[in-house]
């Protein structure tokens, strides 16, 4: 392992015996393919905002058809090693609560069950109008049956190249594109997630600080924690005398009020930690 050793000593010793709050980031699924916004190597892009979505028309548009060619390769994507060790600390006792920023359902895919996603899961999709729920993969057979032609063999969106959020960098114009409206009363869909420049339910939010503030310390992994929604619980865990520990690959804006920081990839340093954890 390249992460270095006495990193990992402190990192061991900071967490033995101790209940952890985790917070993950998009890091942690980079090595289940899928993309992240601030990564190293990636690329930049510009993210559809919370406004755009609602009010154009044409936005919508645009992302259901990127939507259409990416989704099928996030519901592929399965858990990697950093998801499976983050649940086996949770049938160990030592996670008590995994605050998600991802949107992609592979924690839980991984067999973690006390999960708060921040930001909402891409796999539903929900009503703006009368506020109805229902599965994206029920959606992308709605998108498929309204858009003849538009993928599978020969499609126009076939070449997309796989992007962060569950869609796909597209070229094609997307003019033409038919959006389906709510099966229950024909009202605009939009995926259940937090968009950027979007909100946190505050009751969300209410929910991971308690456990951040009740917790022995916290752990960090695969976030820059770049944006508040984030960062703000590294801020809480300080403010009550909660040790952190972070995990990522380059500096993070936590970094200053870390215990512990370990510059390492996730997939190698967390099953460390599950087995040393164990023989403590």
């Amino acid at each position: 392992m390249s992460t270095d050793r006495t990193e990992l000593d402190a990192l061991l010793d900071l967490l033995a015996g101790r209940r952890l709050a985790v917070l993950a980031g998009a890091g942690c699924s980079t090595e289940s393919g899928i993309p992240d916004y601030r990564g190293p190597g990636a690329k930049p892009r510009r993210p559809i905002q919370h406004q755009e979505f609602v009010r154009d028309p044409r936005a919508r548009q645009r992302y259901w058809a990127r939507s259409l060619r990416g989704w099928p390769r996030l519901a592929a994507a399965r858990p990697n090693a950093g998801h499976q060790a983050l649940a086996a600390l949770e049938a160990a006792g030592r996670v008590t609560t995994l605050i998600t920023q991802n949107v992609d359902g592979l924690h839980q895919a991984a067999g973690s069950r006390a999960v708060i996603e921040l930001h909402g899961a891409l796999g539903r999709v929900c009503c703006l109008g009368c506020g109805a729920h229902s599965s994206r993969q029920a959606l992308q057979a709605r998108l498929l049956a309204a858009n003849p032609g538009l993928s599978g063999e020969g499609g126009a969106l076939d070449e997309a190249e796989a992007a962060p959020d569950g869609d796909a960098e597209l070229e094609a114009a997307t003019e033409g594109f038919v959006v389906p409206g709510c099966a229950t009363c024909g009202g605009v869909l939009m995926p259940d997630v937090v968009f950027f420049g979007g909100s946190v339910p505050a009751a969300r939010v209410a929910q991971a600080r308690q456990a951040v503030e009740q917790a022995q310390a916290l752990l960090v992994v695969g976030s820059s924690l770049s944006v508040f929604s984030g960062f703000r619980f590294v801020r809480y865990a300080a403010a009550a005398g909660v040790p952190v520990a972070i995990v990522n690959r380059g500096p993070t804006r936590g970094d200053p009020l870390a215990t512990v920081k370990v510059d390492g990839a996730l997939g190698q340093v967390l099953p460390a930690l599950v087995v040393a954890l164990a023989r403590g």
